[in-house]
């Protein structure tokens, strides 16, 4: 029928078409109204949109400028001119903290895209080909899974050198099994499906079966993986910063300045006590995103 009316009107393919956008915009609609429903999942797109628009009009909403000294106000408690008080070279601790929102951005951004897309390729070959391709992927994942991340990430940071791209590598390196086993479980389910088995049967290579099908049904899964994985980005990050070899001085990392205001938070507690909360509620936020991202793209909550 539609066939029909295309080729007596051609704009009918069009005008369907059209009439799908809305749908499509409808969808998304949906879907945030369903994530904001759960109160813990809005308080964490809240806190997300919060660090987005801090990291994006940081020299709009900072006071101050973030590497600006000033002697003459060395350690001064929060006040109106700064809300967050001061750190021991007098630099605005508010600014700093705005600004550190872009550092943890950047971190967490090329950690993903270096971590899903490795994951997503090495748990999909392993569990759709077998054999010894599994065997030798998953070895060298529980290789790298038998270490505490965090002491991963120590060892690779010490041997590539201090350095904010250094910690994003060594991060990135210690991040990546947990997301090839669970888009390797995901292939296990699906290699066997109707849709692929048609699809080997039409003549489908491998690689387009692996890219065209299973790739996508395993992307819910690792969404909400990758999401919630955030969190554990930013406290392995801040704790290479604490450490100092992370994102070295002056740059303002939420961990570094943690580090560098210990020596004083016994009698100047907001040096610590303020890029702490923004580790916190930044680590949170994430976590709760990702548990409500879980409950809007499992299928069996519909």
């Amino acid at each position: 029928m539609k066939s029909t009316e295309t080729l007596k009107n051609p704009g009918y393919a069009l005008g369907a078409r059209s009439e799908a956008q809305p749908s499509r915009m409808t969808f998304w609609i949906k879907s945030f109204k369903k994530l904001c429903k759960n109160p813990l999942s809005a308080s964490g797109v809240v806190i997300v949109a919060l660090l987005l628009v801090c990291a994006i009009a940081a020299p709009l909403i900072a006071t101050h400028n973030p590497l600006e000294q000033d002697l003459g106000r060395i350690l001064a408690s929060p006040s109106l001119a700064h809300w967050f008080g001061t750190d021991e070279y007098g630099r605005d601790i508010f600014s700093r903290i705005v600004y550190g929102s872009r550092v943890t951005l950047y971190i967490i951004f090329l950690v993903t895209i270096i971590v899903g897309p490795i994951g997503l390729l090495i748990g999909t070959m392993s569990g759709y080909f077998g054999g010894w391709v599994d065997s030798v992927f998953m070895r060298i994942t529980d290789i790298f899974i038998s270490f505490p991340s965090l002491v991963l990430a120590l060892a690779f940071v010490a041997a590539l050198g201090p350095g904010l791209e250094h910690a994003v590598i060594a991060i990135a390196i210690t991040s990546w099994p947990p997301v090839a086993r669970l888009a390797r479980a995901e292939t296990l389910t699906f290699r066997n499906s109707d849709y692929v088995v048609a699809a080997q049967l039409q003549g489908a290579s491998s690689f387009r079966i692996l890219f065209h099908y299973i790739s996508l049904m395993c992307l819910p899964s690792l969404i909400v993986r990758l999401t919630m994985n955030m969190a554990t980005v930013i406290l392995t990050a801040a704790a290479l910063g604490f450490l100092g070899l992370g994102a070295q001085p002056p740059l303002p990392e939420w961990g570094a300045m943690i580090s560098t205001g210990r020596s004083y938070m016994l009698e100047s507690w907001w040096l610590v006590a303020f890029p702490g909360a923004a580790i916190m509620l930044v680590s949170l936020a994430f976590n709760l995103l990702g548990d409500g991202l879980r409950d809007l793209l499992d299928p069996r909550t519909e």
